[in-house]
């Protein structure tokens, strides 16, 4: 089944704007898919470095391959050639002004790796696809960020979210192929997903030593069960008999496979937030989070200990999706004070003004559990613009505390039309 993905309007206008424009993202998200549909509406050439051939002579000569295709064009699996750079920066270069030269889509974060000396400033812009979100799967294309930041919530239409059902959610995750499977065929699939795919990348991304396979495969399955949580990296190490270097640096690498998430904690001044506290964990798919601690029945799901890190990874992962195509530009962090309240998120535009985020995976609500928000309201002061509680339940309610509003919001109102009335 195709999916219409809201962010393709974006690609476009970027491709207007930019000689270079980069498409990132997981394996298997549908980046491949949307560059030929953009291809085909933009007259585009459409070439994929999975054809051996085409990757050889890229390997063998960049710059002689790049002068005989046809421009403009789409350059697919872009990760596997990375000398490509020097060549496509030489003929953007060169382009007097001409936009909408290349079209790159890539499965890891090439430009962001160590082993990617060359960048592209100016002339590029960078854009990450992610596995379908529930408003994807439903053709609903209200942006949920646009709207949690506008703060006005009397639109919304939540039913209740029964556990089992947010169970299935979590066990299914996004990848457009996975979803369309049976159970058994997805387990096969998130198998062939985290032992080929995954691993197959890791040794483009990384020099190889020793026996990282079984290093690797064991830390994956150990990150599966702390997302969610805060990343103590010399825990993480001593758990696994690994060096903590080792332990960050392969942590590292997932994340530019995107693979796992780590947010940064929140603190005022912004160039302190990757060197002061702790960053906390997340999956980009909860379904593969779930393959990898081994949970196949959405029955039972909710009386495993991994059940509120895995729902406070969903709203987070359709949150991050949504992102992706906002009007508004935001960051994500976490908050955790010196009296250790926490908040599980923070969504922050690009001006300053945040939303703070709490997840339950509870039907219910009480007062205190606005505790981490009214901390996080009273350090951010004047950027804090309101504050969100996402529970399983099926009304928005209002709740006072300490002089200010918060909102209790269900996690259903993320799911799609059905659960949304349309836009005034």
């Amino acid at each position: 089944m195709l999916y219409s993905r809201p962010i393709k309007d974006r690609i476009i206008e970027l491709l207007h704007d930019f000689r270079i424009v980069y498409l990132t993202g997981p394996r298997q998200a549908g980046k491949s898919t949307l560059a030929r549909e953009i291809a085909k509406e933009l007259g585009m050439g459409y070439y994929t470095f999975d054809d051996a051939a085409l990757l050889a002579s890229a390997q063998s000569d960049p710059q002689g391959l790049l002068v005989s295709l046809r421009k403009p064009l789409v350059l697919d699996e872009f990760q596997m050639v990375p000398s490509l750079i020097g060549a496509i920066k030489m003929i953007s270069d060169c382009a007097d002004g001409q936009k909408g030269l290349f079209l790159l889509t890539g499965s890891s974060d090439i430009f962001r790796s160590a082993q990617t000396q060359e960048a592209l400033p100016g002339h590029m812009a960078r854009v990450e696809l992610y596995p379908l979100s529930h408003s994807e799967r439903r053709d609903d294309r209200r942006n949920r960020i646009d709207w949690l930041l506008g703060g006005v919530f009397d639109d919304a239409l939540p039913q209740p979210l029964d556990r089992i059902t947010l169970g299935q959610m979590l066990m299914e995750g996004g990848y457009p192929e996975a979803i369309a499977k049976s159970p058994r065929s997805r387990s096969a699939w998130f198998a062939s997903y985290a032992e080929g795919r995954l691993l197959k990348d890791f040794e483009t991304m990384h020099q190889v030593k020793g026996d990282y396979h079984s290093r690797l495969s064991a830390l994956i399955r150990y990150l599966a069960g702390i997302t969610g949580n805060l990343v103590k990296y010399a825990n993480i190490a001593n758990d696994l008999s690994q060096d903590d270097k080792t332990v960050k640096r392969y942590m590292e690498i997932l994340e530019l496979m995107f693979i796992i998430r780590r947010l940064n904690p929140y603190v005022r001044n912004s160039a302190k937030r990757a060197v002061v506290g702790m960053p906390k964990l997340h999956f980009v798919d909860t379904g593969l989070a779930c393959h990898l601690l081994g949970l196949k029945q959405a029955e039972t799901l909710h009386t495993s200990q991994f059940f509120g890190g895995l729902v406070e990874n969903f709203v987070y992962g359709e949150l991050l999706k949504h992102a992706a195509w906002s009007e508004e530009e935001v960051n994500f962090t976490h908050f955790r004070d010196t009296a250790q309240h926490e908040l599980d998120l923070v969504i922050e535009r690009s001006d300053g003004k945040v939303v703070g985020v709490e997840v339950k995976a509870s039907m219910s609500v009480r007062p205190e559990d606005f505790s981490g928000l009214a901390s996080f309201a009273d350090y951010a002061r004047e950027k804090f613009l309101h504050g969100i509680l996402f529970y399983s339940g099926d009304k928005v309610l209002p709740f006072r505390i300490q002089g200010t509003t918060y909102h209790a919001v269900p996690i259903s109102t993320l799911l799609g039309v059905s659960h949304i009335k349309p836009a005034r």
